[in-house]
């Protein structure tokens, strides 16, 4: 398994502020770039001006704000599960979706679109979906939590093999439910499947940044310890680290800001693999420095990836994991032909 690099200039104070404000200015110019476009015509000029009409004006604030918004959220949240999976694994081509909790989001997300929980007047209609997809997400972390962890020590490489199993019996058990689907079924699994950012009220945007945020917090805390799991598990527990608790709590909070991305708008990839590469590149491998850049970047990125799904074929719409996984795997296979290329025997 590859190994972060750790050299890089010493991260001050001035470096720092001048790379998260130059990443903040770069996810709000995306954030008024993406909510000035699109069907309807409206745009922030239009706004400040008090010229829209009361249908303009829904769209604006009930539909078009609150969709950029949760994409800068999910985004946010994929990119730091990829950047503190990467810590975990020691190798920065790790992505959120590699152990397995995004298969049992995805089951329980299908689940809940074949059982009507996707809209319409059915019981939980619209919440169905994100509801039984965190909580099969969740089914999956625990059980594979369980299943890697041998004489109370979670080992990567059991984590790492777990969670591949749990994602190609998730890939077996999906493909079986869609065989039974309807027409009418099929088309809304497959768009589910590609991600795609849904629409989303102001509450419920406010209460998946707020989830995020927590999380961000509680993996923030332990970015001096990220640090120290660059040099291995032994540098780490000589420089005082508890290598144990610190897999553990990584595999949890990752795999929760994973779950939440995936129970909302489906299997987004690559965000998390090409976003974290670029910013480590530009920025160094410092994850005080690297764990906010992912969070302004990665939303930025998903900000500006869900525009162009809206504006390509407009007025049909893409799935903005078909924009993503055609801007990230070019980029994967780029970056695999250059560590190969640099590790002999790679």
């Amino acid at each position: 398994m590859g190994s972060i690099s750790t050299s890089s200039s010493p991260l001050t104070a001035g470096r720092a502020l001048s790379g998260v404000l130059l990443l903040a200015a770069l996810l709000v110019a995306a954030l008024l770039v993406s909510a000035s476009l699109g069907a309807g015509g409206v745009s922030p000029a239009d706004l400040e001006r008090g010229a829209l009409s009361p249908v303009e004006r829904a769209i604006f604030f009930e539909v078009r704000l609150p969709r950029v918004l949760l994409a800068a959220v999910l985004g946010g949240a994929l990119t730091v599960a990829g950047v503190i999976f990467q810590a975990l694994l020691r190798n920065p081509l790790a992505d959120p979706y590699v152990l397995g909790v995004s298969g049992g989001a995805s089951v329980g997300g299908v689940v809940a679109l074949l059982l009507g929980l996707g809209g319409g007047g059915a019981p939980l209609a619209g919440a169905g979906v994100p509801v039984l997809a965190f909580l099969g997400a969740l089914g999956a972390l625990v059980a594979i939590e369980r299943i890697a962890t041998i004489d109370g020590r979670l080992g990567v490489y059991t984590l790492l093999l777990t969670g591949a199993i749990f994602n190609a019996t998730s890939g077996a058990l999906i493909f079986f439910l869609q065989s039974v689907a309807s027409i009418e079924e099929l088309h809304a699994l497959i768009f589910y499947l590609m991600g795609q950012v849904p629409s989303a009220s102001l509450r419920g945007v406010t209460a998946a940044a707020l989830a995020v945020a927590a999380a961000f917090a509680a993996v923030y805390a332990r970015a001096r310890a990220y640090n120290a799991l660059a040099l291995g598990e032994e540098g780490a527990q000589q420089l005082g680290v508890d290598v144990e608790r610190l897999k553990r709590r990584t595999f949890i909070l990752g795999s929760v800001l994973t779950a939440l991305a995936v129970s909302l708008a489906g299997l987004i990839g690559f965000v998390g693999l090409v976003v974290p590469h670029l910013l480590r590149l530009l920025l160094g491998p410092d994850h005080r420095l690297l764990l906010p850049a992912a969070l302004l970047g990665g939303a930025a990125f998903l900000v500006l990836s869900d525009l162009v799904a809206r504006l390509l074929l407009a007025p049909n719409e893409l799935p903005v994991g078909v924009i993503t996984a055609l801007v990230g795997g070019p980029f994967f296979l780029l970056l695999l032909r250059r560590r190969r290329g640099g590790v002999p025997g790679a």
